[in-house]
């Protein structure tokens, strides 16, 4: 198969791309991959660390307020769909997949206009701007939630779930908690990490928890995010840490501790949630409320609702809330244990296989 995926701007748009490259490679080794990205965003660096050959598109989005930018934004969109054009006719691609973000908005209408099999892949509950105006041209559009169902037309939809969970699912544990950030191997672990760059919010409430920590029998791993670490590790609250509390700046890799983790504690991107269902982790879902249309409440809502995960929005949050939260649940352990058996029936852990499955009958 020769396959042209486009997707960019944040992880959550990337990393469900190179699972499924991933998957597509070991089923068919002799298959062709090109990736068509924003010029600026997070895959100019991921894609090509990844084998993977890259171009890119000069694009950028609309603004929510009117704004004469957004003329801008008009003409680096017909002009990137003249140069998707010229892309996949050089290519020549069996199909083309948008896995989120404005860039997959030219590439993906581009190849429906030369009438080339086409799919998009929304991984949120609440669909995004770009994939509502894909979906009347392509063919057919996976989905992660239920939820997001209603967004794109009956006809096309097919639940196939986020790639990125079929990678995870097959992990095991190493021992990386106990070998490289001297965890100790008995006891319970609780991660706590509010995204690559860190949140504020969720950093101030861990800060304010360290003393509720202290001399609980299970081990808090906290990581602050890479541009607030020395921050964190100047305030005087950090000083004279439990002996149980270990903070760290970043973890390269982090679904690889995954399987380690009697808990986790984080946001509640379409990403981690797939990571998240896929191993059958208990966690508590903190939901960023500065993303679009506030989907991540409306992701984390869909595990709460199957008794899959327990959610504390950031206004009720605080150094209370979060200790007080996360020592009921692992105190709990039928509680638990029931968290993490709802979590694993939520995950599909055959999801890059379903999408490969639609991309192969959609193919001419």
């Amino acid at each position: 198969m020769r396959l042209l995926v486009s997707g960019g701007g944040t992880g959550g748009h990337i990393y469900p791309a190179l699972a499924l490259i991933e998957d597509l490679k070991k089923q068919d080794p002799d298959a062709e991959v090109l990736y068509v990205g924003t010029d600026r965003g997070l895959e100019t660096k991921i894609v090509p660390a990844a084998g993977i050959k890259l171009k890119t598109l000069h694009i950028q989005g609309f603004k929510r307020s009117l704004s004469v930018d957004n003329l801008k934004t008009i003409y680096l969109f017909l002009k990137s769909v003249r140069e998707s054009k010229k892309i996949i006719k050089e290519f020549r691609p069996d199909a083309v997949i948008g896995t989120g973000g404005y860039v997959c908005g030219a590439v993906v209408y581009a190849a429906a206009k030369l009438k080339i099999p086409t799919m998009i892949h929304e991984q949120n509950s609440v669909a995004g701007v770009t994939n509502k105006f894909l979906s009347h041209f392509v063919d057919k559009v996976g989905i992660c939630f239920d939820d997001a169902k209603k967004a794109f037309p009956a006809t096309k939809v097919v639940m196939t779930g986020n790639p990125r969970a079929q990678q995870v699912a097959q992990m095991q544990a190493t021992g990386r908690l106990v070998s490289e950030y001297g965890l100790a191997a008995n006891k319970k672990t609780v991660l706590i990490f509010g995204g690559s760059q860190g949140a504020p919010k969720i950093n101030e409430a861990s800060l304010q928890a360290l003393e509720y920590f202290a001399d609980k029998e299970y081990q808090v791993l906290f990581v602050t995010g890479q541009k607030r670490y020395d921050q964190i590790m100047a305030d005087n609250r950090t000083q004279d840490l439990p002996a149980n509390v270990f903070i760290v700046p970043y973890i390269a890799d982090m679904p690889a501790i995954l399987p380690e983790l009697s808990l986790i504690v984080g946001r509640a991107g379409a990403t981690s949630l797939a990571e998240i269902t896929a191993l059958g982790l208990p966690s508590i879902l903190i939901p960023s409320p500065y993303v679009t249309a506030d989907h991540q409440t409306k992701n984390a809502q869909s595990l709460v609702n199957k008794q899959a995960a327990l959610m504390i929005r950031e206004d009720d949050l605080n150094g209370e809330t979060l200790a007080q939260t996360i020592d009921r649940l692992l105190q709990d352990e039928k509680q638990r244990k029931q968290m993490a058996q709802n979590a694993y029936q939520v995950g599909v852990r055959d999801a890059s296989d379903r999408v490969l499955q639609v991309l192969t009958s959609i193919k001419k």
